[in-house]
C-alpha cells in the first residue's frame, strides 16, 4: 500500500536473484517497486524491514513512489501483495485505450498452496512478521525469475 515494507523487500530480493541467477545479458528484466496509496513516496523502506532483509545479506535501496497506468504498459509483471492492492492496480487499467499489456496477478501465484493468498502487511506487528515476509519472497523468486524469462526468451 505504503511501498515500504512488502514491495521493496519484493524488489530488493528479486533484483538480488537476478544478479545470482541470470545467465544470459541478452534477456533485459527490471524490476521495480510501488504502493498503492501514497503515504510515503520518496521515503526508503521501512526500518525494520530493512533491517531484517540486511540480517538476510540483502540491502534494499528502494524508494516508495505510487503505481500509476503507464506501469500496467511498462511492465510484463505486475505484482500485488494482496487483493486490496490487487483490486486497486486493476481499477487503474480500467479504460485505459490501448488496453494495458501487464499480466496482473497476485504475488502468492508464484506460492505453493502452503502459503496464504495475502501476504501479511508487517507493519503494524513485530519482527517475527518482517521475518515471514522475507521468507514467503524468497520462496517465490525463482516462480517469479522462471516467469519473467520465459517472457523474454
Amino acid at each position: 500500500m505504503g511501498n515500504i515494507c512488502r514491495s521493496p523487500a519484493a524488489d530488493g530480493l528479486l533484483l538480488d536473484f537476478i544478479q545470482k541467477n541470470q545467465r544470459s545479458s541478452e534477456i533485459q528484466l527490471h524490476v521495480d517497486s510501488a504502493g498503492t496509496h501514497s503515504y510515503h513516496v520518496g521515503e526508503p523502506a521501512d526500518a525494520r524491514m530493512r533491517q531484517a532483509a540486511s540480517r538476510r545479506g540483502f540491502d534494499l535501496q528502494s524508494r516508495a513512489r505510487r503505481v500509476t497506468a503507464k506501469d500496467l504498459h511498462a511492465f510484463d509483471f505486475v505484482l500485488a501483495m494482496d487483493r486490496e492492492n490487487l483490486t486497486a492496480i486493476q481499477a487503474l487499467g480500467d479504460g485505459l485505450v490501448p488496453e494495458a499489456t501487464a499480466t496482473i496477478a497476485l504475488f502468492s501465484d508464484y506460492l505453493d498452496d502452503s502459503w496464504p493468498t495475502d501476504v501479511p502487511d508487517p507493519y503494524y506487528g513485530g519482527e517475527d512478521g518482517f521475518e515471514y515476509v522475507l521468507e514467503m519472497i524468497e520462496t517465490a523468486c525463482p516462480r517469479i525469475y522462471a516467469a519473467l524469462t520465459s517472457v523474454q526468451a
